[in-house]
């Protein structure tokens, strides 16, 4: 599904990662870890086409990405560690926008995505009223009306309680068992049922080359 070649990324006259290579398959989860300031973000970032700086080659379903750009953004989710809400909508309205801003007509409805992740009633509560975790849960509930088939996801468990977190590993899950797949960062120890690949960046940011 999408493959990196020898990706290599410096900041501030520092290398975060240097002959990065790795691919991610349909079925499949890549958890990317490493220290702080190791360039996690900045490679999600990268992969979406939020950061330029940097020199590799991408490819999805083995077409580089240049060519397959709009089929690659029309199959991709990515959500940073902001909640990326507008906090004067309530709950409904913040994901009324996101559909219709990516032309989606599902089958699951709004009300439908929001009691999954815990937020029945709370459909017509501006999101400025709302706790973090429940702020982080209406950003979530998009993956219920997405239809990507490549979730991007960088520290999606913040400011969920327990019972959060097991739903949405559970959730998660069942994605990559209907051959989804996952890309993701995280400091929570991962309890998903499915296959699950590890990318340590502190093992890319030295002058040895490295392979995946």
């Amino acid at each position: 599904m999408l493959r990196v070649k020898s990706l290599f990324c410096e900041r501030d006259d520092r290398v975060l990662f240097r002959n990065l290579d790795f691919h991610l398959s349909e079925g499949q989860a890549i958890q990317v870890q490493g220290s702080n300031g190791s360039g996690k973000t900045t490679l999600l970032r990268i992969l979406c086409g939020l950061n330029t700086d940097y020199t590799g080659d991408f490819f999805w379903y083995d077409q580089p990405m240049a060519k397959s750009w709009p089929q690659f953004r029309e199959s991709v989710f990515y959500l940073g560690h902001a909640p990326a809400i507008n906090k004067t909508l309530t709950a409904e309205e913040n994901l009324r926008w996101y559909c219709a801003s990516r032309g989606l007509k599902n089958d699951i409805s709004i009300s439908q995505a929001l009691a999954f992740f815990g937020l029945q009633g709370y459909e017509e509560v501006p999101c400025y009223m709302m706790s973090a975790g429940q702020q982080r849960r209406v950003s979530l509930a998009r993956l219920k009306l997405t239809n990507a088939s490549l979730l991007v996801l960088d520290e999606p468990f913040t400011a969920l309680d327990k019972r959060g977190v097991q739903e949405l590993e559970a959730m998660l899950a069942g994605f990559v068992a209907e051959g989804g797949a996952l890309l993701l960062t995280t400091h929570h120890p991962l309890q998903l049922e499915c296959p699950l690949q590890v990318i340590d960046l502190d093992k890319y940011n030295t002058e040895a080359e490295a392979q995946w």
